[in-house]
């Protein structure tokens, strides 16, 4: 039997342009060697009780068939009542929302929604790994625009990202706080973000995930780090698409249930989208999403206490190890410079530490589109229980003693 030639590459040119992910590929690198995971960026100790409940109860209610594509009536209701008392915007829960699965979809769904070939989308870096192959796959080109490491934590250069815009500038990607260096942008910054979008006629897509997550220290001018949501700068609700998740503030990043709040118009392009990549997300967790965004303030302030306290247990850990860095202003995640330990680059680095050190993090070149830019970082999360950060911190000790 004669077996066909395959005369065509069967591999698109854009699946050949970006790897794997690889935070996920730390995950089983640690499973693998043994390793403490302090890579990829989920919690280790079980989501809420009551929030399990519900979802428990919503299965037993039997929503278990498909929701309405764009999302649960009373999850939107509860999108909406949040937004207004945190973000202090007023949006419609039956045109400017849709459900998505995860943030993750709710990315790639709105950059599909509204970009066109040739369009450019500029990206801060280091970035979170999806934002550059999302560009990729919207068929635009990603203009990546650095955060430099400076004495007054992760800054851009003003003249830098005025330069990155220019007539073929469709969008922004902002994550804020920002993954993985920790940045929370500034009021003046995020102004000063927002007159170059009105100026050129872009769009903001800002990833809002890690909101609750924001650290109370004030810094060397006396003011503390605030969030400030795009779509609350005047001019600027028409033109931003804020995304986000219940993964990270409930701790179920499993769920994969995340929205997309944006106009109208757009709202229906992301909704048509949405719908032929996933139809939608999954009904009874939903439900419990209603439930759990209407947990008191309480909550948040608890969670934003909790998670402070882990961030001031391992950076001293860090910095007692050999390696550089500074307390992030929120997430849950330390950039660290590892130039001290005399490793060729941070693959290598990585390496040692999670079949040697027995802890695993992610390599910093992950997050630049030229490796070299991170190539003496590395970056540490710590959404971990107290005995998960304990057993890192065993291991890294060792590691400054040789």
């Amino acid at each position: 039997m004669v077996q066909a030639r395959i005369s065509k590459d069967r591999i698109s040119k854009k699946a050949g342009s970006f790897t794997e992910s690889v935070i996920r590929e730390m995950s089983r690198e640690a499973v693998k060697y043994g390793a403490v995971n302090l890579g990829q960026g989920f919690p280790d100790w079980p989501a809420p009780d009551d929030i399990k409940r519900r979802a428990m109860e919503a299965i037993a209610e039997d929503h278990n068939q498909y929701a309405i594509t764009w999302g649960v009536k009373s999850f939107r209701d509860a999108i909406a009542e949040k937004t207004k008392w945190f973000l202090g915007l007023e949006i419609d829960p039956e045109s400017e929302i849709t459900v998505t699965c995860g943030s993750t979809e709710g990315m790639i769904a709105a950059m599909l929604a509204t970009v066109d070939p040739g369009e450019e989308v500029i990206v801060f870096e280091p970035f979170y790994e999806n934002y550059a192959p999302d560009a990729i796959l919207s068929d635009a080109r990603p203009v990546h625009v650095p955060l430099r490491n400076t004495s007054d934590g992760f800054m851009f250069d003003r003249d830098e990202l005025r330069a990155a815009f220019n007539e073929k500038t469709k969008a922004i990607i902002i994550c804020n706080p920002n993954n993985p260096t920790g940045k929370v942008f500034s009021r003046e910054e995020m102004e000063f973000i927002a007159e170059l979008c009105k100026e050129f006629d872009a769009m903001c897509f800002t990833d809002e995930i890690y909101e609750h997550i924001i650290f109370d220290e004030k810094d060397k001018d006396g003011i503390r780090p605030e969030h400030v949501c795009m779509a609350s700068i005047e001019g600027m609700r028409e033109r931003t698409v804020v995304v986000n998740s219940l993964s990270k503030t409930y701790s179920v990043t499993g769920w994969r249930v995340g929205y997309c709040i944006a106009p109208p118009d757009v709202s229906s392009a992301i909704r048509k989208v949405h719908d032929f990549l996933t139809v939608g997300a999954a009904n009874p967790l939903q439900h419990a999403g209603a439930y759990a965004l209407g947990l008191p303030k309480s909550y948040y302030e608890d969670l934003q206490k909790e998670y402070q306290r882990k961030r001031d247990l391992i950076v001293p850990v860090l910095r007692e190890s050999g390696f550089k860095c500074e307390y992030p202003e929120g997430a849950y995640y330390v950039m660290a410079d590892i130039s001290g330990f005399g490793y060729p680059d941070d693959i290598e680095f990585t390496k040692h530490l999670i079949r040697k050190t027995k802890v695993a993090v992610v390599p910093g070149s992950s997050f630049y589109h030229d490796p070299a830019m991170g190539s003496q970082m590395v970056r540490f999360c710590f959404c971990k229980k107290d005995e998960t950060l304990d057993a890192a911190a065993e291991n890294l000790l060792r590691l400054s003693l040789g």
